[in-house]
């Protein structure tokens, strides 16, 4: 099946009977015919749910329980939206209530009575009678379903792991290596792997792990120590074990021990085993390769280790950065992709039985062609070396450069059952958010916040546990970077990149639910489509560029890539995606417009109730429509540079899910409306402007307890010593980095030295404070605390004094 695998979807059917039981059922209790179609609904799930192991095993012979996951997974998104316009309306209910008993009399009047309750207000009740005719829909669909299942003899089984998929065992690799072919590259790491295996300046145990993706080599450099010559001189006794997805340290042990001992007897008891094995090794060199380990429990890896002293050394490999930290690795090889050259020798020694082109000229620039594609990874020159083995036309060479990898006939060296074993191991919470970036294009780097919070708009972050959504999101990524699914830019540390292989792999499990729209490609999308990229380099995107988007009006996803990397570009959009296109896609929870030459913004946001994510960033819009805050669910705003803009939305208190709000370079803003004291989920806000009269505001800080990362307040000269008691910084744990700004002018050109001592004094950061940049501070004399020896992880201070 597409996107997310029985493991995902099964996830992502358990979140929606959960928000069922959340507060949905609560809150059409009064509608009964609603309720009871949603009851169904809550009854079926579990029942569907029950049989997708059984069904993913199916799928693959089987094309009508491929079409029924399909056809399910379709539905779980439609079910979602709906849900989500149930918690619209809860939230928008909410805030009536709020807003009704905090306003005067006079306002009470406008506000229909029932809504101070806790029941529907006619509105609500006419939005659930213009529901029924969806939610019926649903049901007949999740009822046809469930009918279905029963037809297609699915059951509920047990999950019988990565061997199960209709799929042969693996063939596992030996410690023997090819006779027939000539081994290149990974030379140096081969050397410094060598020295420390003969040196004899380790206490106890050494151990060596070789980490990165599959198909990147580790077993082969691992082979190429473990036959060297030299390791034969310097151990006294070797063995490899394979280990792969079963760590079972009784069959391991026994594995060691009869490679020292042919005859030795077969024994189950890991004890016995052990002390055995102890003893064998008792003052020998020892060598010892475990190659392929997956498994990320520490404990299983102690007691494995438990027999082996002074004079073992141990090579492990690896995909997983967390297997190399739990072994405790003097030192830990992170293979990088090969050498264009070397990739190219691997080619032809499997395409053409030869170290390179010279006696195959007419076959150069194809092959060279094709090794490009491979980007550096050894697998997959070998495995289409091997493909093209007996293939002596020039056109069915063109035919494979031409080809995705996963459209070969065939594959003789397990490539793709190599890449998709990773993502077989991944938990189904990161399989969603992995085949998501399928809608990124090759070579795309992006940056960890920016995917997190894409992630989090579309409601991949899903925990039990109380964690914040940016540690949260955090875990995930460092989780896939450590998996080696992301990698860091060679050109910029800060930011990440996915290998090709990896991307067309996040397109293969994603199918039809994640598009990319491409100036140079021919594409056709499918209506399932939710998530949907547009990648273009042509400064006018007109109507024709958008035409496919009107098909697909459940889509979650808009987001054209042309700003997201690091150069700035100006692109034209015409007006009819914003005043026609848009308003249509009411289901989006991404919506990204930066970088488009837009003035003026149409008021069309009511009918975006669902978003979750709006980036304007270097656009010209000079304000935002009213209408904008009435997305109750939003929680990513980011305006960054945007140089015309003047004011902030007056009702912003009313976006009460909000997290994240970016309005660095956005210069032209004056002050900060009030309301901000209602955003308690506010995570990061990038500046704080305090107009002329407004010094109070600085007070709405104090309840915003979740802020964290770099903060900066401006226009302090309009605030006094109690308004910036009232902002309670010191208790802003997760600030790390804050700026603490003054005008560098004033209109009566005085400045009042006493109020902007004392303002310092009452605005002292928490005590993990890592940067502090103070401007155009007008005070003689500075706080106490900065000098204060408790701010140890202060390593950046800057300030200027007029």
């Amino acid at each position: 099946m597409s996107v997310f695998g029985e493991a995902a979807l099964s996830a992502f059917l358990e979140l929606l009977s959960a928000k069922l039981l959340d507060s949905v059922l609560n809150l059409v209790a009064d509608h009964r015919q609603v309720h009871q179609q949603l009851k169904l609904w809550q009854s079926i799930l579990p029942e569907i749910k029950a049989v997708l192991n059984h069904a993913e095993e199916k799928q693959i012979k089987d094309e009508g329980v491929k079409n029924w996951l399909d056809d399910l997974q379709d539905l779980a998104y439609d079910v979602d939206d709906i849900l989500d316009e149930f918690a619209y309306q809860e939230l928008r209910l909410k805030l009536q209530k709020t807003q009704a008993q905090a306003s005067t009399s006079k306002v009470q009047k406008l506000i229909p009575i029932c809504c101070t309750g806790g029941h529907f207000s006619p509105i609500s009740f006419m939005f659930n009678a213009k529901m029924i005719s969806k939610i019926k829909a649903i049901t007949v669909r999740l009822n046809s379903l469930n009918t279905r299942r029963n037809s297609l003899g699915l059951s509920e089984i047990m999950s019988q792991g990565a061997t199960s998929k209709g799929n042969k065992p693996r063939l596992q690799p030996t410690s023997l290596m090819d006779g027939a072919v000539e081994y290149v590259g990974r030379a140096n790491e081969k050397q410094v792997m060598l020295e420390l295996l003969k040196s004899n300046n380790f206490d106890g145990v050494c151990v060596l792990s070789i980490v990165g993706m599959g198909g990147m080599g580790k077993t082969t450099l691992a082979q190429l120590v473990y036959n060297d010559p030299s390791i034969k001189e310097s151990f006294d006794h070797k063995s490899w074990v394979c280990v792969s997805d079963d760590f079972d340290a009784v069959n391991i042990t026994k594995t060691i021990l009869r490679s020292l001992d042919a005859d030795s007897r077969d024994e189950n008891d890991l004890n016995l085993l052990q002390v055995k094995l102890k003893e064998k090794l008792s003052g020998k060199r020892f060598l010892l390769v475990l190659d392929d380990i997956w498994t990320e429990s520490y404990s299983d890896w102690t007691i494995l280790r438990a027999p082996f002293g002074a004079g073992t050394k141990i090579i492990v490999t690896t995909r997983l950065e967390k297997v190399s930290s739990n072994v405790d690795s003097v030192k830990a090889f992170y293979l990088d992709k090969l050498s264009h050259h070397d990739c190219l020798s691997i080619f032809a020694q499997h395409a053409l039985k030869a170290r390179n082109f010279d006696g195959h000229l007419q076959f150069k620039e194809i092959g060279e062609n094709i090794v490009r594609r491979c980007n550096g990874l050894p697998l997959a020159a070998k495995a289409i070396g091997s493909l093209l083995r007996t293939v002596q036309d020039h056109s069915e060479w063109e035919k494979v450069y031409e080809s995705e990898i996963w459209d070969l006939p065939e594959d003789p060296c397990g490539l793709i059952p190599a890449l998709r074993l990773s993502y077989h191991y991944l938990p189904p919470h990161l399989k969603r958010c992995f085949a998501y970036c399928s809608i990124f294009p090759k070579d795309y780097e992006f940056e960890e916040e920016e995917r997190i919070l894409l992630w989090r708009a579309e409601g991949f972050l899903q925990s039990k546990a109380k964690i914040q959504g940016k540690g949260l999101g955090n875990q995930y990524f460092q989780d896939l970077v450590s998996r080696s699914f992301f990698q860091r830019s060679s050109e910029d540390k800060s930011r990440f990149v996915m290998h090709d292989l990896m991307n067309d792999l996040a397109q293969s499990i994603a199918g039809e639910i994640c598009c990319r729209l491409e100036d140079d490609k021919q594409s056709k999308f499918s209506h399932r489509a939710r998530h949907l990229s547009y990648v273009s380099d042509d400064p006018y995107h007109s109507v024709k560029k958008f035409e496919a988007f009107y098909q697909m009006t459940s889509l979650h996803t808009f987001l054209p890539l042309h700003l997201m990397g690091p150069t700035y570009k100006v692109f034209y959009l015409t007006n009819v995606v914003l005043e026609d296109l848009l308003p249509k896609l009411s289901y989006l929870r991404v919506l990204f417009l930066a970088g488009y030459e837009i003035y003026d913004l149409p008021d069309f946001f009511e009918n975006l109730k669902h978003l979750r994510y709006l980036n304007f960033s270097y656009t010209k819009i000079k304000c935002l429509p009213d209408s904008l805050c009435t997305l109750y669910h939003l929680e990513t705003l980011t305006l960054r540079n945007c140089r015309e803009l003047k004011n902030l939305p007056s009702k912003i208190g009313n976006l009460v899910n909000l997290h994240f709000l970016d309005i660095r370079g956005a210069d032209s803003i004056e002050r900060m409306p009030s309301g901000f004291d209602q955003l308690t989920k506010l995570q990061m806000l990038s500046n704080f402007v305090i107009g002329e009269g407004d010094g109070h505001l600085i007070r709405e800080l104090k309840i915003l307890s979740n802020l964290r990362g770099n903060f900066c307040l401006s226009g302090l000269e309009n605030v006094n010593g109690q308004d910036a008691r009232e902002a309670k910084l010191n208790e802003k744990l997760g600030i790390d980095g804050l700026g603490l700004q003054w005008g560098a002018v004033l209109k009566n050109s005085t400045k009042k030295k006493e109020v902007e001592e004392r303002v310092l004094d009452f605005l002292h950061p928490q005590k993990k404070l890592e940067q502090l940049i103070i401007e155009n501070y007008g005070g003689v004399k500075f706080s106490s605390w900065i000098a204060d020896s408790s701010f140890k992880n202060l390593s950046d201070f800057e300030a200027s004094q007029l």
